[in-house]
This record gives C-alpha cells, structure tokens and sequence, in this order.
C-alpha cells in the first residue's frame, strides 16, 4: 500500500483487538475515515462485513480496491489488464510534465509510462471494481519509485534511489469476500452521510491538525481522477487543494463537526482513532463520547511519522527547522452502550 501519514499499519493489531472485543461474533463495521484503506482491508480479511467511506477520489479508489473488490472475482481480468499496460511503450503526457519535469516527484522516464498507462486505462471502459484494481496498482507502483519524504508537499533536492527504479505493476493484495456479506466504498462528507450510516460498529479515524490529506497527496488525486486541473506553486498541487476545505482540518472547526458526526451516528458501537497532536485533547473527545455510554481509552506510545523525525526543509531541500518531539501517543476511545473487556487490545 502507498507510503501514508496517519497509516494505521503499526495500530492494525490493536484496532482490530477493540473491534473484535466489541464484535466477537463479527458483523458489519463502517470505517467513515477511510483514507489508505488499510483497517477497512483488515477488517475485511477478519470476515467482518465493511463499509468503507472517504472524501477524496483516491482513497475512495484505495477502498474499492482494498474493500469491496473481492479477490475471486476480480485478480484474474486485473492479471491481464496489468500485463497489458506493462508492454505498452512510454508516451510523455501531462503527468510527465507537471509531475516529472515542472516538478519532481517522479523520474520522467517513470512519468512517460505513467501517462501511457493511464490514458489506456481510461480508454478501456472498466467495471468500477476493477478499474480501481488497476488504478491503485499504477498509484503503488508510482508511490514504491517516488522522490519524497512521504508527502506531496515537496521532493527531493536531488533523485531518490529508489526513483531511478523502473516503476513495476503488481497485483494489489485483494481479500476474498467477507463471510458476513458484501463490502462496499462510497465517497462522500462524512458529516453529511453519517446519518445514513447502517452498522453494528463505526470506526472514526478523522484528520486532527491543519494538515489537508488531499495536498498531502494532490499526486496521486490527479493520477485517479485524470481531469488534468489547473495547478500551482512549486509542488504543482491542484487548483482545488486552495478551495476543497474540511473543518476537520480547523481547530475551531473540527470540534462541532466531529460531534455532529457523533451525534448523527445511529449505530450502537463506535471506535475514535486520535492522538495527542490532534487539535482536541483526550479529555474533549471523553466528554465527546460519553454521551453515548461507556467509553474506555487505549494509549499506545508510537514513533512520529519520517517527516517530523526529519525535521522541516524548504523547495531546494535545505534544512530550515528543528525537530521536535520524537515520539506521540495514539488513542482509540471505544464506546459502548454497555461495558466491554478490552484487555486483550492494550
């Protein structure tokens, strides 16, 4: 899966320990955060029925992909439409020179395949599973030979190693289909489908700072939604990245929308993934939740993503900041409507 800040790759275990502390029978669970698809993925490989949800366009193609495509069904034609694009010939287009050349974020030679790849998926008319099979094996294969630290905010001064790597399509690891029925990803605001929402458990992983997932990841946005957009500044990041606002990104705004989320929810159970460099404390999210029922709080000590660790650089790569804290704590608030044992996820 793609390099992603606020993955929950190293918290899989324990989420999935509170999850199943909860549902220890299974059951539907809704992920209305979805972002790299990750915990809906896992969720889906335990048996649970998901629903997996996201605002941006490519994480919700990351969920298609990771969620409600079932690997029966859709690893073989996947197989030989990735095998078909991996013989086409590289062909410069309009991601080679936004993203290879006005900007560097992947070695041109990369960039022309890319953009040949990608116009003959568009041409081809997919199913919407399969097509998002495909698109996410083209984002991972860009994202394994990418110059960044992790994020699209900037690249590297000079070509990572790794970028002059010839890029290489893989299968994405499809889970076959859940026991407890049909997976599915929407893309939708999560304050405005809340209400809709229909499951046993929902699991909230929000954005908690200033800083936007869609110009962390404008790359990989354009590479899905392939409408070439207007772009600017040094990272040529999309037009929209100055217009598609979220309160979740607001320190005054994130407070009412989280709990207008909270309160439009219908479903018994509910897991809040936070931590402690989020714009609302440990003690706000309690209050938050306790009107529900019974909230119980997990810490777990983690290391900072790479880039905090690396400390703040300009365009030209120079080192203009310190680096802070090295480490932070992760926190899921599980509220039930009735008290649940959750010793097996510390």
């Amino acid at each position: 899966m793609i390099k992603y800040i606020g993955s929950k790759r190293a918290l899989l275990d324990p989420i999935l320990a509170a999850v199943r502390g909860v549902l220890p029978d299974g059951g539907t669970v809704c992920d209305l955060f979805s972002g790299s698809a990750r915990v809906g993925h896992a969720l889906k490989g335990q048996g649970f029925r998901v629903w997996s949800n996201d605002h941006n366009a490519y994480a919700h193609a990351l969920a298609t992909c990771y969620v409600q495509a079932d690997r029966d069904r859709w690893a073989a034609p996947a197989e030989r439409i990735l095998a078909e694009l991996a013989a086409l010939a590289p062909r410069p287009g309009w991601f080679t020179q936004t993203f290879c050349a006005d900007a560097r974020f992947i070695h041109p030679d990369n960039g022309a395949r890319i953009d040949a790849m990608r116009d003959r998926i568009e041409a081809l008319d997919l199913e919407p599973e399969l097509k998002a099979v495909v698109l996410v094996a083209l984002m991972e294969a860009a994202d394994r030979v990418d110059s960044t630290a992790g994020l699209q905010m900037a690249y590297m001064k000079t070509w990572a190693r790794r970028a002059l790597k010839p890029l290489e399509l893989r299968l994405p690891a499809l889970q076959p289909a859940a026991a407890a029925g049909p997976c599915v990803a929407t893309r939708a605001d999560a304050v405005e489908i809340a209400a809709e929402v229909e499951a046993d458990l929902v699991y909230l992983d929000p954005p908690y700072n200033q800083h936007s997932y869609l110009s962390n990841y404008h790359v990989w946005e354009s590479l899905i939604l392939w409408d070439r957009p207007e772009t600017y500044g040094v990272a040529n990041k999309r037009i929209d990245c100055r217009t598609r606002k979220s309160a979740f990104n607001s320190r005054p705004g994130i407070g009412p929308a989280l709990a207008t989320v909270i309160e439009r929810l219908k479903a018994p159970n509910l897991i809040v993934s936070f931590n402690d460099e989020g714009y609302l404390s440990r003690d706000d999210l309690t209050a938050m939740l306790g009107a529900r029922g019974h909230v119980r709080v997990i810490e777990i000590d983690r290391p900072r993503y790479v880039g905090a660790r690396i400390g703040i650089h300009n365009p030209k790569g120079e080192k203009v900041g310190a680096v802070g804290r090295l480490r932070n704590v992760e926190y899921l608030f599980v509220c039930t409507q009735t008290p649940v044992s959750l010793a097996d996820a510390a």
